[in-house]
C-alpha cells in the first residue's frame, strides 16, 4: 500500500477493522484524501485478523469464512490504493483533531479536516477469585491465539461467560485438536430462544450456531446454562474451577451445589465494551446504554458526534456486530464526504438510504447478541470484597466500596482516591466494572459517569515522544533588561 506523507488531509480513519476499512474505501471513492491508521500490522481488526508474517495455513486446511473475507478486504484496500499506516499507535488527539501517532519511524502528526473513529471494542470480564492467574485469558484473546497464531489456549480449556463467542471459541479449540472441559453460559436456553426472531434474519449464522452446538455434543462437552465461574484455583500445572448456578441477573443461586472442573487454561468473557477513548478525550457527549455495551458517544443516524468533524462507526458506536460494521463505516464516510462538500445532496440521500437498509438487517442480529452479553447486575454484586478489580493497580472491590462510602461520587474521584484506572490500560479493563460497583452507591451508571479521556491513549515511552529532541533544542528566551 502507498506510503503516506505527513500533512493536512481530508479524513483520517482510526481503526482498520470492517468499519474503518470500508469507511476508508467509501471516502476515497467519494474523492476525499484519506489516511487509514491501525496499530496492527495489517487491516482486518479482531474478526478478520490475518496470520502474522511468516505464518502459513497448514496444507490442505480450508480457510475459514472470516479468513476469506479478511483477505478480500485487504486485497480491496491494496487495489484501491488507500493510504495506510499500519503498526502505528494513536497516542493523542487534539481539540483541532490533530492526531499524533507513534510508529517504527517515531512520532508523526496529521491534521485532518475530519476524523472517523472505528476502534471497535474491549472485552469485559467480571472479576472472580483467580481471574488474574496466568493461563486465565479472555475469549477474545483465545480467538486471537486460534485464528492468528494457530495456537491452543491450553491442552484442556474451560470456556465461560456470555454471548456467541462462547460457542465459537469452544468449537475452535476442538477443531484445533484441543479439549474443552466445559462451557459455562450465564444465559439460559430461553434467553437464546428469544433471539430467534433476530437470528431468522441471518439464517447463515443460525445454521453456524446449530453446527457449533452439534460439534460440542458429539465431543461430549458439558454445556451448562445459567452457570458462571465462582473461582479458579491453581493446582500444580492445572486449575480447579468451581462453577455455580446463577439466576437471570447473574446472582449465585442460594443453596445450589457447585460443580468442579479441571483444566490447564480458562477462556472467559462477559461481553464487549465500546471503545470510547478518543471520543471521551475530545469531550463528545456520551450516554449509557447497557444493551449496546455501556457508554457510547451520542451520534446521529450517520455517525456524527457532538464534536464538529468527529464521526464514529462500527461497534464503537454501540455493539451491532461485524456484519453490520462495514455498512455503518460506509454510512459515516458518506456523511463526512457530504459535510466536506465532496458528495452532492441527492447522491448523499440515495447512498444514505441504501446503506441504512444494508445496516439494519445484520444490526438486528448484532443488537440481540449484545443483549445476551449485557452486564448482569447480580454478577457484579456478587464480586467478593477481596477480589482485584483493577489489575494494573491491584485495587480490590473492598477498596472501591470504601472510597464510595467515604464520599467518592464519580469514577474520576474514585480514580484519584484509589488509583483504579490509572495503570497502563487507562481503565479499559476495569472501568466498566468499577463504574457498576460505584453506581450502586451513587444512584446509577449515569451518576457514576466514566473516566475522563486523557493522553497518552496508549502507553508510550518518553524516548518515543521526545525522539531526537535534546536540551540544545529548548528555546531560551532573551534575558529581560535590568
Amino acid at each position: 500500500m502507498a506510503e503516506a506523507q505527513p500533512g493536512a488531509i481530508d479524513l483520517l480513519v482510526i481503526g482498520a477493522g470492517p468499519a474503518g476499512a470500508r469507511a476508508a474505501l467509501r471516502a476515497q471513492a467519494c474523492g476525499l484524501d484519506v489516511l487509514l491508521v491501525d496499530e496492527n500490522p495489517d487491516a482486518g481488526g479482531q474478526v478478520w485478523r490475518p496470520l502474522p508474517a511468516g505464518f502459513a495455513r497448514a496444507a490442505g486446511v480450508r480457510p475459514s469464512t472470516e479468513a476469506v473475507q479478511g483477505d478480500a478486504l485487504r486485497a480491496e484496500l491494496r487495489g484501491a490504493g488507500v493510504r495506510c499506516l499500519f503498526g502505528h499507535k494513536v497516542w493523542n488527539v487534539g481539540s483541532s483533531l490533530r492526531t499524533d501517532l507513534i510508529g517504527p519511524d517515531g512520532v508523526r502528526s496529521w491534521q485532518p479536516r475530519a476524523l472517523l473513529v472505528a476502534t471497535g471494542t474491549t472485552e469485559r470480564v467480571v472479576p472472580f477469585p483467580g481471574w488474574t492467574l496466568p493461563g486465565v485469558i479472555g475469549l477474545a484473546a483465545a480467538t486471537v491465539l486460534l485464528k492468528s497464531q494457530n495456537m491452543l489456549p491450553g491442552r484442556r480449556t474451560l470456556v465461560a461467560g456470555s454471548g456467541p463467542l462462547l460457542l465459537a471459541v469452544a468449537t475452535g479449540i476442538l477443531k484445533a485438536g484441543g479439549e474443552v472441559a466445559a462451557v459455562l453460559d450465564l444465559a439460559s436456553r430461553g434467553d437464546w430462544l428469544r433471539t430467534l426472531p433476530s437470528l431468522a434474519a441471518r439464517p447463515d449464522l443460525l445454521w453456524q450456531g446449530t453446527r457449533w452446538q452439534a460439534a460440542l455434543r458429539r465431543a461430549g462437552v458439558p454445556l451448562r446454562y445459567r452457570h458462571g465461574i465462582a473461582s479458579v484455583e491453581a493446582i500444580g500445572d492445572a486449575f480447579r474451577i468451581r462453577a455455580q448456578p446463577v439466576d437471570a441477573s447473574g446472582t449465585p443461586t442460594p443453596g445450589a451445589e457447585a460443580s468442579v472442573f479441571e483444566a490447564d487454561a480458562v477462556a472467559v468473557g462477559h461481553g464487549l465494551v465500546p471503545g470510547t477513548d478518543i471520543t471521551r478525550l475530545l469531550r463528545a457527549r456520551h450516554r449509557y446504554k447497557a444493551a449496546r455495551g455501556g457508554w457510547i458517544a451520542e451520534t446521529d443516524a450517520e455517525g456524527r458526534t457532538s464534536v464538529p468533524g468527529l464521526y464514529v462507526a462500527g461497534d464503537g458506536a454501540g455493539i451491532a456486530g461485524a456484519a453490520a460494521a462495514g455498512a455503518h463505516g460506509e454510512l459515516a464516510a458518506a456523511a463526512c464526504a457530504y459535510d466536506l462538500g465532496r458528495l452532492a445532496a441527492g447522491d448523499h440521500v440515495r447512498s444514505r438510504d441504501r446503506l441504512l437498509a444494508q445496516w439494519r438487517r445484520p444490526a438486528r442480529f448484532g443488537h440481540a447478541m449484545a443483549g445476551l452479553m449485557a452486564l448482569r447486575a447480580g454478577a457484579v454484586a456478587g464480586i467478593a470484597p477481596d477480589t482485584v478489580v483493577c489489575r494494573c493497580e491491584d485495587v480490590t472491590r473492598a477498596e472501591i466500596d470504601a472510597a464510595a462510602r467515604d464520599g467518592a461520587r464519580d469514577l474520576n474521584q474514585l480514580k484519584a482516591w484509589t488509583r483504579c484506572g490509572m495503570g497502563p490500560c487507562q481503565g479499559r479493563t476495569c472501568g466498566d466494572i468499577a463504574g457498576a460497583l460505584l453506581a450502586a452507591h451513587v444512584g446509577g451508571r449515569e451518576a457514576a459517569g466514566c473516566f475522563t479521556g486523557r493522553a497518552p491513549l496508549r502507553p508510550v515511552s518518553l524516548a518515543e515522544v521526545a525522539g531526537d529532541y535534546t536540551y540544545a533544542d529548548i528555546p531560551i528566551p532573551k534575558a529581560a533588561p535590568l
